[in-house]
């Protein structure tokens, strides 16, 4: 038996892909470990998927949104976060490297984890890419300025790495592609949402998205007679931009209060402190984490943050959106949306008010019937290829199984 081990850090979003692929993997007969925060233990286990804790044991969704809180810029916003995630990625590699040992193949996430592990181990790799900004263009013919460009922002990229590097007494790297494996990048995201670019190596591979039905769910009582006594709800999900301290309680009315005005029931994930003090109208429900197979197809249209996760439910599932990004790589997601015509025009979140959540609303009542329209014949070209089948298709062939 194979064993695999793969490292993650993040936010529920960020270690979901990770969760669908260990499953797959296990069911393709490989022994797999699932590193992360320890907050994550629970969500890890409950599917049967050996946990190692690597970290401190912090609520990495709290102090997400208290980093993206401290100021409105998408991009800065996300290289604090970035910054934050790396030092600790830095402080935890001795704990990598105890799980890797032994291993046959360490899967590489978008963070880069266990990267310079496995190569001290002499361990094979795999790499798995959320955002296609991160894969170098190495193809494509590069002018003096271009190269010289690519230069400094790579070295400035690698500098983590390097630190971790330095501990093992490996030669510093000029770009974060030379720890990226030469053999197999799997990228989840379909071949109807996003063009390969030509200037990709051939090792960077679109698999399709990396879901699963859970058939197996119920609602509690009070969702369900929720869900069977009116209209279906619009969703408002936005992930840890719902975690944010004292401006939580504000960003909530203002949404409660354009659903109210405009007539909308809805359900609300997220906001758990507010709702400890909180008495939402009759029209309007909390819940806490329930799989999106079963929620998203249960409602109207969704409100999100457009976390990787998320933002690829939206079109397996064929619900409309409307986008409300925090950081850099969010906007991008909600872009990709808007572009195809699944979702408006994204709401900046530095933005919000009662008002441009109204006018946001209004604007999708006029163009939902083509929304929807779209992001359905979007869910069923994307469900003809089952993304997680092909990348340990892919992962076996790499390992001659």
């Amino acid at each position: 038996m194979k064993k695999v081990a793969m490292f993650t850090m993040g936010t529920r979003g960020d270690i979901q892909p990770y969760i669908i692929l260990s499953k797959e993997l296990i069911r393709n007969g490989y022994d797999v470990t699932l590193g992360s925060h320890p907050c994550w233990r629970h969500l890890v286990e409950d599917s049967s998927i050996h946990f190692e804790p690597i970290g401190p044991d912090i609520d990495i969704e709290k102090e997400a949104a208290i980093i993206r809180g401290r100021t409105s810029n998408s991009a800065l916003s996300m290289l604090r976060m970035m910054k934050f995630v790396f030092k600790m990625i830095q402080h935890s590699t001795h704990e990598i490297y105890e799980v890797c040992k032994g291993k046959d193949l360490i899967i590489v996430s978008h963070s880069q984890m266990g990267a310079t592990e496995a190569e001290v181990l002499g361990i094979p790799t795999v790499n798995v890419t959320l955002q296609k900004e991160m894969i170098a263009e190495k193809l494509k013919p590069q002018t003096f300025w271009n190269k010289l460009i690519g230069k400094i922002i790579g070295k400035q990229v690698a500098k983590p790495y390097n630190k971790i590097r330095k501990v093992y007494g490996l030669k510093p790297i000029q770009s974060s592609d030379e720890i990226m494996s030469r053999k197999l990048n799997l990228i989840p995201i379909s071949k109807h949402v996003l063009e390969r670019n030509p200037y990709w190596e051939e090792q960077h591979i679109l698999t399709g998205y990396w879901y699963e039905d859970e058939e197996k769910y119920r609602p509690d009582e009070k969702l369900a007679a929720f869900l069977a006594n009116g209209d279906k709800p619009i969703l408002l999900s936005l992930g840890a931009m719902a975690f944010e301290g004292e401006s939580e309680k504000d960003k909530l009315d203002m949404f409660v209060s354009a659903f109210r005005k405009l007539g909308y029931r809805a359900i609300i994930q997220g906001f758990q402190k507010t709702f400890q003090n909180y008495e939402l109208p009759k029209t309007m429900i909390s819940c806490g984490s329930v799989p999106h197979s079963f929620l998203f197809k249960q409602c109207l249209f969704v409100i999100h943050h457009c976390g990787f996760g998320t933002t690829a439910a939206t079109m397996i599932y064929g619900i409309p959106s409307i986008p409300v990004p925090h950081v850099l790589d969010q906007t991008g997601f909600a872009m990709q949306l808007y572009n195809i015509d699944v979702a408006t025009k994204p709401l900046k979140s530095k933005d919000l008010s009662e008002d441009s959540i109204c006018d946001a609303l209004l604007d999708m009542q006029s163009t939902f019937e083509e929304k929807k329209k779209n992001v359905e014949l979007l869910s069923t070209k994307i469900k003809e290829k089952n993304g997680v089948k092909e990348a340990v298709r892919l992962i076996n062939k790499v390992m001659k199984i």
